[in-house]
């Protein structure tokens, strides 16, 4: 009896210490009022029509080439093509510069879609502010937005986050809140943008909708875009056969510019970051185009001119909630090592309708051989963050898996949006913060070192 009673204080022993090693992160105690998530009635001011005939809505951009002096302006204009072209210049009474662009539709079941235009704006000074018109007669409207400083590796720049946002009012809370953090450059988007797949045969009235209630912020700053499982819209039971149909003819990318041979996966350079944006739900495995181009593009990467060194995906790799869990698996095994070997800083996501940010850890050790098949901390890793809150209709995740796993350093069930504030070659200072704070207020804060130049333990 004496020594089954050892051995059982030594289990439990053990079981204990276990259980504490694994929940050595934070759980937010803090409880947002569980209420549903409504999508806003399209009566609301938020997607109303400009006035005019034939005005340009949905207006918005994203950058247009490899280094930031390139913008891609889009519109819809609903009764008539119209005009395709773009006039520029930096003084808004003086849009001395021009460019064309083109015009498409599409249909979908019994949608069709308006006259959806593209122009690219090109060869345009650095750190400069930019007027631009697009429509005409008496439907003309004017927006601006300001181009990124010259790549290097100092520059301090800051991104916006949000990503699974859709169109509720908890969605147009998080882009309040984000819009009153006015100091991002550009916003960084993790994917999942209407969720008009959630209505009768995918209703794309729902797209136009999301697009008149993004103009107010996709207009002035690019947002880049990663895509998500909502934007696959594959439905064959009525007839619809095409993957990606409404997002890939309404929200272009510049994946020529780096290499990319599909819209879905591609990189930008902006002030001092190189971002890498992959396709969860494109093939990856060995030998496809995608695991060929980020094999490239890693190599190409200049940490001495972009230090920050950022990786957008949608299905996270690193998740402690019962929702979604270990979808992105496969493409975690398929790349992780790549994200230890290049060293990158921060990986975002989205899909988990939650935030959720990591420890820097790695799981690369495993083979048939051996039991390594626990995460484990790694100063070269990156931190995962899951930022999926952006307030869709289809709510909060708020099952979390317990005890909290040791990787996860921070999560909470709430909606919100980041804000990702380099301010040198050597550090950055990301905020979460969610929709019941005041605008200033951050729920979850981190100073990052970068891990080319400054690779402390900072997570």
């Amino acid at each position: 009896m004496g020594y089954q009673r050892v051995a059982f204080l030594l289990a439990l022993i053990t079981v204990v210490g276990l259980a504490v090693q694994c929940n050595a992160g934070v759980t937010s105690t803090y409880r947002r009022r569980l209420a549903a998530s409504v999508d806003m009635p399209l009566d609301a001011d938020v997607f109303q029509i400009p006035s005019g005939y034939n005005a340009p809505q949905q207006v918005h951009i994203t950058q247009g080439d490899y280094d930031g002096t390139a913008v891609i302006v889009s519109w819809v204009t609903a009764d008539a093509p119209g005009s395709n072209t773009v006039k520029y210049g930096k003084s808004k009474n003086n849009l001395h510069l021009s460019a064309e662009g083109n015009v498409r539709q599409y249909t979908f079941y019994n949608y069709t879609s308006g006259y959806i235009h593209h122009c690219l704006l090109q060869n345009l000074e650095i750190d400069s502010t930019y007027y631009y018109a697009v429509g005409e007669n008496d439907s003309v409207r004017q927006f601006s937005f300001k181009t990124p400083p010259a790549i290097g590796p100092d520059v301090p720049y800051t991104f916006g986050l949000i990503g699974d946002l859709g169109q509720t009012y908890d969605s147009n809370s998080t882009l309040t809140h984000y819009k009153a953090n006015d100091d991002a450059g550009a916003l960084l988007f993790v994917g999942d943008f209407s969720y008009a797949d959630n209505y009768p045969n995918h209703d794309n009235v729902r797209w136009d909708t999301w697009g008149r209630f993004i103009e107010s912020s996709a207009a002035y700053q690019p947002w880049i875009w990663t895509v998500g499982n909502h934007e696959i819209d594959f439905v064959p039971s009525i007839g619809e056969t095409v993957p990606y149909k409404p997002m890939s003819n309404r929200y272009p990318t510049p994946y020529s510019a780096s290499g990319s041979t599909e819209l879905f996966y591609y990189s930008v350079r902006r002030a001092s970051a190189h971002i890498i944006v992959l396709a969860s739900y494109t093939a990856y495995g060995k030998y496809t185009p995608q695991y060929q181009w980020l094999q490239a593009e890693l190599k190409k990467v200049d940490r001495t001119q972009t230090p920050w060194l950022i990786v957008l995906l949608h299905s996270p790799w690193y998740n402690s909630y019962n929702y979604h869990y270990m979808e992105g698996e496969t493409m975690r095994v398929q790349f992780e090592a790549w994200m230890v070997q290049y060293k990158v800083d921060v990986v975002f996501a989205g899909h988990v309708h939650a935030y959720e940010r990591s420890h820097r850890i790695s799981n690369i050790n495993y083979n048939i051989t051996n039991a390594n098949c626990l995460p484990v901390p790694n100063n070269n890793a990156p931190v995962y963050i899951t930022i999926g809150d952006g307030g869709n209709i289809e709510g909060l995740a708020t099952n979390m898996t317990e005890p909290q796993p040791s990787y996860s350093a921070f999560r909470e069930a709430s909606f919100g949006h980041a804000i990702f504030d380099i301010k040198n070659r050597t550090h950055a200072y990301y905020t979460w913060h969610r929709n019941q704070d005041g605008n200033a207020v951050a729920a979850d804060t981190m100073w990052f070192t970068n891990r080319y130049f400054n690779p402390t333990n900072d997570s």
